[in-house]
This record gives structure tokens, C-alpha cells and sequence, in this order.
């Protein structure tokens, strides 16, 4: 891969979008069940982008077998299944507790590149993960030695939203090696549709969502939904997952920064000593990658793709 082609700021900027997620979802969560949420959010996208889905399928139609299953993944799973798991964390506490999912996932995704993608990762790798890991840890909790139990289960869903939205990461960099940013961005909204509305349909939840819940459900949909992603999935064409991951923490850093200032919420000072360590860390990670020795190697077939 040509280093200079590099976009972990991209990957960044996407999830510092995806931080704009809790200022809409968590009004709406409080009205609509998490299914019902999701399959708005689904049904928006999918009709701004109807006219593009038959060249999407066709880009898929000559993958292997591992990139369909892939595409399922990542528009069953990742997108569908982890937004409905996320998005019901949020009845079950403040909007910082679901952030706890960002702590883990980048362990996830790294253990899924090393085994789906052959990426191999330096043990200085170690000097950027371990304190943007640990920075993610005090941004998710006002006192990160005093865990509430009754935080226990909405951990519990944001767990199983990291463990998808991480496979997702990996199976994305997977097709986008391949496929044109577009086209992955279409196929997950796409196949991820039917698999919100069956969500809703096993929960017995309805779909009506009035009209006072249309503007909400329509931003969400496009600035933290289709905005997002779209960029995303350029950055990530250019950058390895293991690498893109980290860069994924702007996230709750972006939420925690909204929280403060437009929902109200206060940060404790190691809540503010964790966003400020994240930011730290993802930055020197970026610029390290562009040296001769960069922490993530990738296989040399993907490099070549790239």
C-alpha cells in the first residue's frame, strides 16, 4: 500500500460524525423501540439511494463467496443488528454509558484483522493502543473504579454492538479492497433493511414513529448514517483495520464533547484526562503511519490491491 495514500484522518472525521449519533438517538430511543428506530434509519438511506443499488449488486455479483458473506455481515450484523443493540443501551442509562463498547472493540477488531486479513501488527503498537484503550475507558465512566451494576446490562448490549461493529471494520476493509467505497456503502444499508424490519417484526414493535419523531430519525439517518459512512468507507479502501480501529475512538470523544455542551451532561476530570489521552493517541498513531516503519503491516497481496 502506498503510504502517502494513507486515510486514518478520514476514518477519524467518520467516526467524529458518528459522535453526533447520541445528540438524535437518544430522544428517539426514548420514544421508539430500538428496533423501530433502526428500520427508519434503514428505509431513509435505502430510498436516497434506490437508484443506485442495481450497480452495487452487480459490483458484488463477480465476489467470492467470502465477500457475500461478508456484505451479510456487515449489513445484517454490523449495521442492523449492533445500531438495534446500541440503540436500546441507551434506555437503560446516561448516554455515556453505551461508550463502553469503544473500549473493547478495537480489541476485537485487531484479533479479526491478525486472523481474517493477515495483518500484523509491531509491538510498538502497543504504545498507541494501550492509552487510547485505557483513555477510552475513563471517557466511558465518571469514576472508572466504581462500575454501576445497574450499567451492567446496557455494558452488556454495547458489548455485543462492539463485537459486530469491530467484525464489521474488518470485513469492510475485507471488501472495500475490491469494491468502490459506494457500493459497500449501498450494499450495507441495502441488505441491512430487511434485517431491521425482521428485528421489528420478532420484537412485535410497530413501525409508526409520528410525525414528531421525522426530523430526528430523517438526521440521524443521513449526517451520522449516510454522511458517515460514505466517508468511512474511502478511508478505510486506504487503511488497515487494525490501524482504522483506533481512529474509530474519535467517536466517543466527539460524544462526550456533545454531551457537555449542547445535552447538558458534566465530565468528571478523569473523564476529561481520558478524551484528552484518545485524542493524543489516535493523532500519533496517524502521523507514525506515515513513517518508513509503520505499526500495521498488511499482507502483501492487500498492499498491492491497495
Amino acid at each position: 500500500m502506498n503510504r502517502t495514500a494513507d486515510r486514518t484522518w478520514l476514518v477519524a472525521v467518520a467516526a467524529a460524525l458518528w459522535g453526533t449519533d447520541g445528540l438524535l438517538r437518544l430522544p428517539l430511543a426514548e420514544a421508539l423501540p430500538a428496533g423501530t428506530v433502526v428500520f427508519w434509519e434503514h428505509l431513509l438511506v435505502v430510498l436516497v439511494l434506490s437508484p443506485l443499488i442495481p450497480a452495487a449488486f452487480r459490483a458484488l455479483r463477480g465476489g467470492t463467496v467470502r465477500e457475500w458473506l461478508a456484505v451479510l455481515v456487515i449489513g445484517g450484523g454490523s449495521s442492523a443488528l449492533a445500531t438495534a443493540l446500541f440503540t436500546a443501551a441507551f434506555r437503560t442509562g446516561d448516554p455515556i454509558t453505551p461508550l463502553v463498547l469503544q473500549k473493547l472493540q478495537p480489541v476485537f477488531a485487531v484479533l479479526a484483522a491478525f486472523f481474517v486479513l493477515g495483518e500484523r501488527i509491531r509491538p510498538g503498537y502497543a504504545l498507541f493502543a494501550a492509552p487510547a484503550l485505557v483513555g477510552a475507558w475513563l471517557l466511558a465512566f465518571a469514576d472508572p473504579l466504581h462500575i454501576q451494576v445497574s450499567a451492567l446490562r446496557g455494558a452488556l448490549l454495547a458489548i455485543g454492538a462492539a463485537v459486530l461493529w469491530a467484525a464489521g471494520t474488518v470485513l469492510g476493509r475485507l471488501v472495500s479492497t475490491r469494491l468502490a467505497a459506494r457500493d459497500v456503502t449501498v450494499l450495507r444499508f441495502a441488505v441491512g433493511l430487511p434485517v431491521a424490519a425482521l428485528i421489528v417484526v420478532v420484537q412485535g414493535d410497530s413501525l409508526a414513529v409520528g410525525w414528531d419523531n421525522a426530523l430526528g430519525l430523517g438526521l440521524l439517518a443521513l449526517v451520522p448514517g449516510l454522511l458517515a459512512l460514505s466517508l468511512y468507507y474511502v478511508g478505510l479502501r486506504s487503511t488497515p483495520a487494525a490501524r482504522a480501529t483506533l481512529a474509530e475512538l474519535a467517536f466517543p470523544v466527539t460524544a462526550a464533547l456533545i454531551g457537555v455542551s449542547v445535552l447538558g451532561k458534566t465530565l468528571s476530570g478523569t473523564q476529561w484526562l481520558g478524551l484528552a489521552i484518545v485524542v493524543a493517541s489516535v493523532t500519533a498513531l496517524g502521523w507514525h503511519e506515515k513513517a518508513r516503519r509503520p505499526m500495521v503491516l498488511e499482507p502483501v497481496s492487500a498492499a498491492h490491491r491497495s
